[in-house]
C-alpha cells in the first residue's frame, strides 16, 4: 500500500531462530511495511491540530484585546473615573463618581454633625440588681415617648440594655465598665438634630446627657449647607464630602479631575493585550529551528488580522487635538507592537480629557474603539467570523482524518491477526519438514551418513 517490504529484515525473522520462524518479528516487519499511510494520516492530523490550537490561542488573545478596548469606553470604567483631592484632609476629604465634573470647589466646615448620647449613674456591676423605677426615651422633637420599666425580668444593666435594643427605638444601649463601676450608655444610631433624643421622668436610675445631636454646618462654594451626617452627597453632583474636623475660618480646596492612575492602567492593559496578539502573529511567521514557519503561516485569515492590527497605527479621528494614538502617547514599533508613554497620556488626559474620550468613543460610538472592535469581530465572531469558519473546517478535517486513522488501524489489526495465524501455520509446517524428509529417505533406502558412491541396488 505505497510502502515496500524490507526483505532483509523479513528474511532475518525467518532465519533468526534455529527452531523455526520468529513469528512476532515477521508480523511486525510485514505490518510496518503496510503502515506508511497511517503515519502519513497521523502527521496530517498533527498539523490540523496544531493549526487549531494556534487559531484558538489567537482568537482568545484577540477576544482579550476586545475586552480591553471595551473597558476604554465603559461609562462606569476607568476612562470615566474621576478623583477628588483635598488641600486639608484633616478638615474634609472627598471622593468623586464618574458623573462628577472636573473643577475646583471651596469648602468651609463650621461644625461637625454630632450624635446624641446619655449615660446613667453607676452601680457596682452590670449584674447588680437595680432599684425599681422607670424612665422615658423620646427620639426627635415630635417622636413618640417610650417608657422603660425597671424591675421584674429587667432589673440589671445587662438586662436593661438588651431590653432597650429589642425595642428598635433608633438608639443603641451598652454597658460601660470602669473603676467606678458600671453605667448604661445610650447612643443614637444616627447623627444630626433630627435624631437627637431625650431621657426624662427617670427613677431608680439617674441619667446625664453626654452629647446633643446636631447638624453639620458648612459652606460649599460660599453656599451655606446643613447636614445631619458628616458624609454629604448631592451638594455637588457626583461628589461626596467627608467632614473630619471643624475649622470655621479655614477654607479647604477640593479639586476634581480625571483619575490618571486608573486611566493609565486601562490604556496600559490595552497596549499589553494588543502586543500579545501581534506577538502571536509574528510567531507564526518566524522560521523555527526546523527551518519552517508556524502552522498558520499559509493561512488566509492571518494576513487579514495582521493588516487590521497594523491599521491601528494609521487611524485618525476625534476632535480637539486628540486625533491619533500618538496624541495619547501610543506609538508603533518596527515589529508592529505598541509602546506607551504615560507622561504624554497623563498630559493629554489632564489638558484635554474630553478630547481623549472623543477619540476613543467618537460622537456616536464611532471612535477608535469601535473601529478596532469591528475589524476584530469580523474575524472572531463565534457565529460567522473568519477564524470561526477556519476552525469549523479544521474540525471537519480532523474528524475525517480520525475516521480514516481508526479504519486503517482496524485494518492493520485484522492484518496482524491474519499474518500471525499464517506464519504460525508456516512455522508448524517447517518444524515437520525434518521428520518428513527422514521418512522419505527411509522409504528410498537413502541414509545421509552413507558413502556418496552407495546407491540403491
Amino acid at each position: 500500500m505505497g510502502s515496500s517490504v524490507n526483505l532483509s529484515s523479513l528474511l532475518s525473522a525467518f532465519n533468526s531462530s534455529a527452531s523455526g520462524i520468529n513469528v512476532q518479528a515477521a508480523v511486525a516487519q510485514a505490518i510496518a511495511a503496510e503502515s506508511g499511510p497511517l503515519t502519513q494520516m497521523q502527521n496530517e492530523q498533527a498539523v490540523v491540530q496544531s493549526r487549531t490550537s494556534d487559531i484558538n490561542i489567537i482568537v482568545g488573545d484577540a477576544t482579550a484585546l476586545q475586552n480591553s478596548l471595551s473597558a476604554l469606553t465603559d461609562p462606569l470604567g476607568a476612562m470615566s473615573a474621576m478623583t477628588a483631592a483635598s488641600s486639608d484632609s484633616g478638615i474634609v476629604n472627598a471622593s468623586a463618581a464618574a458623573s462628577a465634573l472636573a473643577g475646583n470647589h471651596v469648602v468651609q466646615v463650621n461644625s461637625l454633625a454630632t450624635t446624641a448620647s446619655w449615660y446613667s449613674s453607676s452601680v457596682a456591676s452590670s449584674s447588680t440588681p437595680l432599684s425599681a423605677g422607670s424612665f422615658t426615651i423620646q427620639v426627635g422633637t415630635g417622636g413618640p415617648a417610650t417608657q422603660i420599666q425597671i424591675g421584674g425580668s429587667v432589673d440589671t444593666l445587662d438586662q436593661l440594655a438588651s431590653y432597650i435594643n429589642g425595642l428598635s427605638l433608633g438608639v443603641t444601649a451598652n454597658v460601660v465598665n470602669d473603676s467606678s463601676g458600671s453605667r448604661l450608655s445610650i447612643v443614637s444610631n444616627s447623627s444630626g438634630a433630627a435624631n437627637n433624643f431625650t431621657i426624662t421622668q427617670a427613677s431608680g436610675l439617674t441619667f446625664t446627657q453626654a452629647a446633643t445631636g446636631t447638624d453639620a454646618s458648612l459652606t460649599v462654594d460660599g453656599i451655606p449647607i446643613d447636614s445631619a451626617s458628616n458624609t454629604i452627597t448631592g451638594a455637588v453632583a457626583g461628589l461626596t464630602l467627608n467632614l473630619t474636623g471643624a475649622a470655621p475660618n479655614t477654607p479647604v480646596s477640593i479639586s476634581v479631575a480625571p483619575d490618571g492612575t486608573q486611566i493609565d492602567s486601562a490604556v496600559s492593559a490595552f497596549v499589553t493585550a494588543y502586543n500579545k496578539v501581534i506577538s502571536d502573529i509574528n510567531q507564526e511567521y518566524t522560521v523555527g529551528a526546523n527551518g519552517v514557519e508556524g502552522p498558520l503561516s499559509g493561512d488566509g485569515v492571518l494576513p487579514v488580522l495582521q493588516s487590521d492590527m497594523l491599521s491601528a497605527g494609521s487611524y485618525a479621528g476625534g476632535t480637539g487635538g486628540i486625533t491619533t494614538m500618538a496624541d495619547l502617547g501610543i506609538t508603533m514599533n518596527n515589529d508592529g507592537t505598541l509602546s506607551l508613554n504615560t507622561s504624554t497620556l497623563d498630559a493629554a488626559v489632564q489638558s484635554n480629557f474630553a478630547g481623549v474620550q472623543n477619540f476613543l468613543a467618537g460622537t456616536a460610538s464611532n471612535g477608535f474603539v469601535s473601529f478596532m472592535n469591528n475589524q476584530l469581530t469580523s474575524l472572531t465572531d463565534p457565529a460567522s467570523g473568519a477564524f470561526t469558519v477556519d476552525l469549523q473546517s479544521l474540525s471537519s478535517e480532523n474528524t475525517d482524518l480520525q475516521n480514516q486513522i481508526t479504519n486503517f488501524q482496524s485494518y492493520l489489526s485484522n492484518q496482524t491477526t491474519l499474518l500471525t495465524n499464517e506464519f504460525n501455520q508456516a512455522d508448524v509446517l517447517l518444524a515437520q519438514l525434518p521428520t518428513e524428509e527422514a521418512q522419505i529417505n527411509a522409504e528410498l533406502g537413502y541414509s545421509p551418513n552413507s558413502s556418496s558412491g552407495t546407491g540403491v541396488a
